[in-house]
Protein backbone atom coordinates (compact mmCIF):
# COMPACT_ATOMS: atom_id res chain seq x y z
CA UNK A 1 0.00 0.00 0.00
CA UNK A 2 3.01 1.86 0.59
CA UNK A 3 3.06 2.47 -3.10
CA UNK A 4 -0.21 3.36 -3.92
CA UNK A 5 0.13 6.09 -0.78
CA UNK A 6 3.17 7.33 -2.70
CA UNK A 7 1.47 7.44 -6.66
CA UNK A 8 -1.94 8.90 -4.82
CA UNK A 9 -0.02 12.20 -2.61
CA UNK A 10 2.21 12.52 -6.21
CA UNK A 11 -0.75 13.79 -7.70
CA UNK A 12 -1.71 16.27 -4.41
CA UNK A 13 1.80 17.88 -5.20
CA UNK A 14 0.27 20.00 -7.67
CA UNK A 15 -1.36 22.19 -4.87
CA UNK A 16 1.13 24.67 -3.73
CA UNK A 17 -0.29 24.10 -0.31
CA UNK A 18 0.32 20.59 0.36
CA UNK A 19 3.60 19.88 2.40
CA UNK A 20 5.44 16.66 3.18
CA UNK A 21 7.62 15.61 5.76
CA UNK A 22 9.17 12.37 6.05
CA UNK A 23 10.91 11.15 9.99
CA UNK A 24 14.13 9.86 7.65
CA UNK A 25 11.96 7.39 5.93
CA UNK A 26 10.89 6.62 2.54
CA UNK A 27 14.19 4.43 0.78
CA UNK A 28 12.99 3.07 -2.76
CA UNK A 29 9.81 4.35 -2.00
CA UNK A 30 9.57 8.18 -1.62
CA UNK A 31 12.13 9.37 -4.26
CA UNK A 32 9.17 10.65 -6.96
CA UNK A 33 7.15 11.92 -3.93
CA UNK A 34 10.59 14.27 -3.12
CA UNK A 35 10.87 15.09 -6.80
CA UNK A 36 7.52 15.67 -7.04
CA UNK A 37 7.00 18.11 -3.67
CA UNK A 38 10.38 19.88 -4.28
CA UNK A 39 11.07 22.31 -1.57
CA UNK A 40 7.94 21.05 0.29
CA UNK A 41 9.34 17.54 0.87
CA UNK A 42 11.20 18.05 4.29
CA UNK A 43 13.33 15.02 6.00
CA UNK A 44 12.89 16.01 9.70
CA UNK A 45 15.23 13.04 10.43
CA UNK A 46 15.14 10.52 13.45
CA UNK A 47 13.20 13.84 15.28
CA UNK A 48 9.16 12.82 15.29
CA UNK A 49 8.89 15.08 18.28
CA UNK A 50 10.14 17.51 16.37
CA UNK A 51 8.54 16.73 13.20
CA UNK A 52 5.10 17.36 14.65
CA UNK A 53 6.32 20.59 16.03
CA UNK A 54 7.10 21.64 12.44
CA UNK A 55 4.38 20.15 11.44
CA UNK A 56 2.04 22.32 13.56
CA UNK A 57 4.18 25.91 12.55
CA UNK A 58 3.70 24.24 8.81
CA UNK A 59 0.04 24.17 9.30
CA UNK A 60 -0.73 27.39 11.15
CA UNK A 61 0.96 29.18 7.99
CA UNK A 62 -1.71 27.86 6.12
CA UNK A 63 -0.42 24.44 4.74
CA UNK A 64 -2.15 20.89 4.46
CA UNK A 65 0.87 19.01 5.87
CA UNK A 66 1.68 15.22 5.38
CA UNK A 67 3.62 13.62 8.06
CA UNK A 68 5.07 10.09 6.93
CA UNK A 69 7.39 7.58 9.21
CA UNK A 70 6.60 3.88 10.68
CA UNK A 71 3.57 3.70 12.39
CA UNK A 72 4.71 3.14 16.15
CA UNK A 73 6.86 6.41 15.33
CA UNK A 74 4.59 8.72 14.20
CA UNK A 75 1.45 8.43 17.01
CA UNK A 76 3.64 6.75 19.99
CA UNK A 77 6.30 8.71 20.19
CA UNK A 78 5.44 12.09 19.47
CA UNK A 79 2.12 11.64 21.64
CA UNK A 80 2.28 14.53 23.68
CA UNK A 81 2.95 16.65 20.64
CA UNK A 82 0.17 15.45 18.66
CA UNK A 83 -2.26 16.57 21.96
CA UNK A 84 -0.82 19.96 22.11
CA UNK A 85 0.30 21.20 18.79
CA UNK A 86 -2.48 19.46 16.73
CA UNK A 87 -5.62 18.16 18.11
CA UNK A 88 -5.85 21.25 20.31
CA UNK A 89 -6.08 24.20 17.62
CA UNK A 90 -7.46 21.43 15.48
CA UNK A 91 -4.94 21.61 12.38
CA UNK A 92 -4.79 20.31 9.20
CA UNK A 93 -2.05 17.61 9.35
CA UNK A 94 -2.48 13.95 8.13
CA UNK A 95 -0.55 11.26 10.66
CA UNK A 96 0.82 8.59 7.95
CA UNK A 97 1.57 5.75 9.60
CA UNK A 98 2.86 2.75 7.35
CA UNK A 99 3.07 -1.05 8.49
CA UNK A 100 -0.05 -0.80 10.96
CA UNK A 101 -0.65 -4.16 13.18
CA UNK A 102 2.24 -6.54 12.98
CA UNK A 103 3.35 -5.48 9.15
CA UNK A 104 7.02 -5.36 10.20
CA UNK A 105 6.97 -9.28 11.58
CA UNK A 106 10.16 -9.98 12.80
CA UNK A 107 11.61 -6.66 14.34
CA UNK A 108 9.20 -6.84 17.32
CA UNK A 109 6.97 -4.96 19.67
CA UNK A 110 8.84 -2.16 18.70
CA UNK A 111 7.40 -1.80 15.29
CA UNK A 112 4.12 -3.07 15.67
CA UNK A 113 0.84 -0.63 16.29
CA UNK A 114 -1.80 -2.49 17.63
CA UNK A 115 -3.04 -0.01 20.01
CA UNK A 116 -2.67 3.24 17.27
CA UNK A 117 -5.83 3.44 16.32
CA UNK A 118 -7.43 3.42 19.64
CA UNK A 119 -4.61 5.97 20.77
CA UNK A 120 -5.78 8.04 17.82
CA UNK A 121 -9.82 8.30 18.67
CA UNK A 122 -8.49 8.99 22.01
CA UNK A 123 -7.41 12.51 21.18
CA UNK A 124 -10.14 13.01 18.72
CA UNK A 125 -8.05 12.35 15.77
CA UNK A 126 -10.16 11.19 12.99
CA UNK A 127 -8.89 7.41 12.08
CA UNK A 128 -8.43 6.33 8.56
CA UNK A 129 -7.52 2.55 7.59
CA UNK A 130 -7.37 1.84 3.54
CA UNK A 131 -8.73 -2.05 2.80
CA UNK A 132 -7.29 -1.59 -0.82
CA UNK A 133 -4.77 0.31 -2.91
CA UNK A 134 -7.57 1.66 -4.72
CA UNK A 135 -8.66 3.96 -1.72
CA UNK A 136 -5.87 5.95 -1.29
CA UNK A 137 -6.26 8.26 -4.06
CA UNK A 138 -9.51 9.49 -1.73
CA UNK A 139 -8.41 9.05 1.37
CA UNK A 140 -5.85 11.47 1.18
CA UNK A 141 -7.61 14.27 0.33
CA UNK A 142 -9.83 17.15 2.18
CA UNK A 143 -7.47 16.78 5.34
CA UNK A 144 -9.47 19.55 7.26
CA UNK A 145 -8.19 18.38 10.90
CA UNK A 146 -5.93 15.91 11.89
CA UNK A 147 -6.00 12.40 10.44
CA UNK A 148 -4.08 9.45 11.31
CA UNK A 149 -4.00 7.35 8.00
CA UNK A 150 -3.10 3.65 8.78
CA UNK A 151 -1.41 1.60 5.95
CA UNK A 152 -1.07 -1.94 5.35
CA UNK A 153 -0.99 -4.86 2.86
CA UNK A 154 -3.59 -4.99 0.45
CA UNK A 155 -4.96 -8.54 0.54
CA UNK A 156 -7.58 -8.31 -1.71
CA UNK A 157 -8.15 -11.91 -3.78
CA UNK A 158 -6.67 -12.06 -7.75
CA UNK A 159 -9.29 -9.99 -9.99
CA UNK A 160 -11.50 -8.96 -6.96
CA UNK A 161 -13.26 -5.61 -8.00
CA UNK A 162 -13.35 -2.83 -5.41
CA UNK A 163 -15.98 -0.69 -5.26
CA UNK A 164 -15.69 3.01 -4.40
CA UNK A 165 -13.99 4.36 -1.26
CA UNK A 166 -16.64 4.92 1.41
CA UNK A 167 -16.35 4.74 5.55
CA UNK A 168 -18.09 1.47 5.47
CA UNK A 169 -18.99 -0.72 2.32
CA UNK A 170 -20.23 -4.38 1.74
CA UNK A 171 -17.47 -5.96 -0.43
CA UNK A 172 -19.03 -9.11 -0.71
CA UNK A 173 -22.55 -10.98 -0.30
CA UNK A 174 -24.01 -13.82 2.41
CA UNK A 175 -26.47 -15.37 4.05
CA UNK A 176 -24.97 -16.20 6.85
CA UNK A 177 -24.94 -13.01 9.30
CA UNK A 178 -21.85 -10.64 8.73
CA UNK A 179 -18.59 -10.10 9.01
CA UNK A 180 -17.13 -6.89 9.88
CA UNK A 181 -13.12 -5.83 8.97
CA UNK A 182 -10.96 -3.53 9.41
CA UNK A 183 -9.13 -2.06 6.78
CA UNK A 184 -6.75 -4.76 4.75
CA UNK A 185 -8.20 -7.69 6.73
CA UNK A 186 -10.77 -6.82 4.13
CA UNK A 187 -9.14 -8.58 1.47
CA UNK A 188 -7.88 -10.66 3.83
CA UNK A 189 -11.54 -12.05 4.75
CA UNK A 190 -12.34 -12.09 1.39
CA UNK A 191 -9.63 -14.42 0.82
CA UNK A 192 -10.90 -16.89 2.91
CA UNK A 193 -14.44 -17.07 1.56
CA UNK A 194 -14.78 -15.84 -1.46
CA UNK A 195 -15.23 -19.50 -3.02
CA UNK A 196 -17.83 -20.37 -0.54
CA UNK A 197 -21.60 -20.49 -1.56
CA UNK A 198 -23.48 -17.54 -1.10
CA UNK A 199 -25.55 -19.45 1.18
CA UNK A 200 -22.72 -20.27 3.31
CA UNK A 201 -20.60 -17.35 3.86
CA UNK A 202 -21.40 -14.02 5.90
CA UNK A 203 -21.49 -10.72 4.03
CA UNK A 204 -18.32 -9.02 4.30
CA UNK A 205 -17.86 -5.13 5.52
CA UNK A 206 -14.58 -3.23 4.64
CA UNK A 207 -14.45 -0.84 7.39
CA UNK A 208 -11.90 2.04 6.53
CA UNK A 209 -13.59 4.37 10.07
CA UNK A 210 -15.37 3.32 13.31
CA UNK A 211 -15.69 6.22 15.09
CA UNK A 212 -19.07 7.13 16.76
CA UNK A 213 -21.91 7.17 14.21
CA UNK A 214 -20.04 5.53 11.30
CA UNK A 215 -22.29 2.51 11.23
CA UNK A 216 -24.90 2.61 8.02
CA UNK A 217 -27.75 1.86 8.78
CA UNK A 218 -28.12 -1.20 5.93
CA UNK A 219 -25.57 -2.83 8.46
CA UNK A 220 -27.93 -2.33 11.45
CA UNK A 221 -31.04 -3.24 9.55
CA UNK A 222 -29.22 -6.75 8.68
CA UNK A 223 -27.26 -7.63 11.96
CA UNK A 224 -30.43 -7.76 14.36
CA UNK A 225 -30.49 -11.87 15.30
CA UNK A 226 -27.11 -12.90 12.72
CA UNK A 227 -24.16 -13.79 13.77
CA UNK A 228 -22.20 -11.41 13.57
CA UNK A 229 -17.81 -11.71 13.35
CA UNK A 230 -15.82 -8.50 13.60
CA UNK A 231 -12.01 -9.36 12.85
CA UNK A 232 -9.03 -6.70 13.60
CA UNK A 233 -5.24 -6.27 13.56
CA UNK A 234 -5.74 -4.27 16.37
CA UNK A 235 -5.95 -4.55 20.70
CA UNK A 236 -9.50 -5.35 21.45
CA UNK A 237 -9.34 -2.02 24.21
CA UNK A 238 -10.42 1.07 21.76
CA UNK A 239 -10.80 -1.01 18.62
CA UNK A 240 -13.39 -1.93 16.26
CA UNK A 241 -15.08 -4.39 17.94
CA UNK A 242 -15.52 -2.78 21.27
CA UNK A 243 -16.69 0.61 19.89
CA UNK A 244 -19.10 -1.27 17.19
CA UNK A 245 -20.58 -3.21 20.45
CA UNK A 246 -21.33 0.02 22.30
CA UNK A 247 -23.18 1.52 19.15
CA UNK A 248 -24.94 -1.63 18.64
CA UNK A 249 -25.73 -1.17 22.34
CA UNK A 250 -26.83 2.02 22.29
CA UNK A 251 -28.73 1.25 19.40
CA UNK A 252 -30.65 -1.75 20.53
CA UNK A 253 -29.73 -3.48 18.08
CA UNK A 254 -28.32 -7.02 19.11
CA UNK A 255 -26.66 -9.61 16.86
CA UNK A 256 -27.47 -13.45 17.61
CA UNK A 257 -24.07 -14.11 18.46
CA UNK A 258 -21.14 -12.07 18.28
CA UNK A 259 -17.64 -13.51 17.71
CA UNK A 260 -14.23 -11.25 18.15
CA UNK A 261 -11.33 -11.48 16.64
CA UNK A 262 -8.01 -9.19 17.19
CA UNK A 263 -4.94 -9.15 18.20
CA UNK A 264 -3.72 -10.92 21.42
CA UNK A 265 0.03 -9.64 21.53
CA UNK A 266 2.66 -11.72 22.12
CA UNK A 267 0.92 -15.26 23.74
CA UNK A 268 4.36 -17.06 23.41
CA UNK A 269 6.68 -14.58 23.79
CA UNK A 270 8.41 -14.79 20.38
CA UNK A 271 8.24 -12.90 17.10
CA UNK A 272 7.97 -13.57 13.42
CA UNK A 273 6.15 -12.59 10.81
CA UNK A 274 3.30 -10.84 9.91
CA UNK A 275 1.47 -13.88 8.30
CA UNK A 276 2.83 -15.74 11.85
CA UNK A 277 1.35 -13.38 14.34
CA UNK A 278 -1.91 -13.43 12.36
CA UNK A 279 -1.69 -17.31 12.73
CA UNK A 280 -1.95 -16.75 16.36
CA UNK A 281 -4.25 -14.35 16.71
CA UNK A 282 -6.85 -16.38 14.01
CA UNK A 283 -6.71 -13.73 11.67
CA UNK A 284 -5.28 -15.51 8.80
CA UNK A 285 -7.57 -16.75 6.24
CA UNK A 286 -7.32 -20.52 7.29
CA UNK A 287 -8.75 -19.16 10.63
CA UNK A 288 -11.52 -16.89 9.58
CA UNK A 289 -12.75 -19.92 7.16
CA UNK A 290 -12.93 -22.25 9.80
CA UNK A 291 -14.50 -19.55 11.89
CA UNK A 292 -17.15 -19.04 9.53
CA UNK A 293 -17.97 -22.84 8.94
CA UNK A 294 -17.65 -23.97 12.40
CA UNK A 295 -20.60 -21.45 13.54
CA UNK A 296 -23.11 -21.06 10.73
Amino acid sequence: MRKAFASAIIQLAKNPNNFFLSGDLGFMALEDVRSAFGNRFLNAGVSEQNMIGVASGLAKEGFTVYAYSIAPFIYARPYEQIRNDLCMPGLPVCLVGNGGGYAYGHMGPTHHALEDCAAMLALGVQVVVPAFDEDLPAVVTNVNSPVYLRLGYDAKPQGFTVSEFAPWRKILTGAKGNLVALGPLAGVAAQALIDLACEARPNIWAVSKFSDNMVPVSFLHDVLDKNLYVIEEHRAAGGLGMTLASQLFQKNVFPKRYFHRFAIGYPTGTYGSQAFHRKQCGLDSESIKNLVLNNS
